[in-house]
């Protein structure tokens, strides 16, 4: 099964930080978020990734092309110009790199790289949220229902500690719980290629109409997620993210678990 990745948007919320390099490329700890997403990804035996490129796409496209001398020690012999690396990487990672245009929209992104996919089902999320989704059952729920489309639903924490009280006294003190508001896309999607015939073109907003015609048609299941889910928007969600990794167990970490 492949996995494609939104990778192309201008990231203008964070623009303090994405005027230098695209969203997927701002760093958790020592790696870009991108690398984050893909290692769950992986977890579940998903090694083949197509990454729409777009805002600052030669970024991605360097960091990918030179992952090896990013992720290994390396010996230079300038004597016979040559390079051996040693501690290579354990990703076994199938990376297509796509430009799907500066001002395409995630729907037109989707359309463009149709004819790099299979006829078989397909992975899709988008460049900046990480998770402790169970990917595998994603996959067996969209597998189950047999729907062109599965969409991951998530509750995001709230973004403020919570009070129940009695009286003057406070009965229970809650940091930062999940939202007791509704479910909402959480953007980690099972699809089956048909959904193409769904986008018109480059404007088309995936979020929008092909979602709203697939929902009407009857062909859009939906996986429940009660775990982990921070998508980085804001200078505070990096912050958040930050901190959070650098704790003994980063809830998003799956692939150590």
């Amino acid at each position: 099964m492949k996995a494609v990745i939104l990778a192309g948007g201008f990231g203008s919320r964070l623009s303090e930080m994405t005027d230098l390099i695209p969203k997927p490329m701002l760093e958790i700890g020592e790696n870009p978020i991108i690398w984050h997403i893909m290692r769950n990804y992986s977890h579940h035996g998903i090694d083949d990734f197509i990454i729409c490129l777009g805002y600052k796409g030669d970024v991605i496209k360097e960091y990918f092309l030179n992952y090896f001398q990013h992720k290994s020690d390396v010996t230079v012999d300038l004597g016979t110009n040559t390079v051996e690396f040693h501690r290579q990487p354990e990703q076994k990672w199938r990376v297509t790199l796509v430009d799907t245009g500066l001002n395409t929209q995630t729907g037109g992104r989707l359309k463009r790289i149709g004819s790099y996919l299979d006829d078989e089902p397909f992975c899709m999320t988008y460049g900046d949220a990480v998770t402790d989704l169970d990917i595998s059952a994603v996959v067996a729920k969209h597998q189950s229902c047999g729907t062109l489309a599965t969409v991951t639903a998530v509750r995001p924490m709230g973004r403020f500690g919570t009070i129940s009280m009695s009286g003057d006294t406070v009965t229970e003190f809650r940091e930062k719980p999940i939202s007791d508001g509704g479910w909402i896309n959480g953007g980690f999607f099972v699809l089956s290629p048909k959904v193409l015939d769904f986008i018109d073109g480059d404007d088309t907003i995936w979020e929008r109409k092909p979602l709203i015609d697939i929902t009407e048609a009857g062909q859009l299941s939906v996986y429940r997620h009660d775990g982990f889910w921070q998508c980085m928007d804001t200078l505070r969600d990096k912050r958040m993210l930050d901190e959070l990794w650098d704790t003994p167990n980063p809830p998003w970490r799956t692939w150590d678990k």
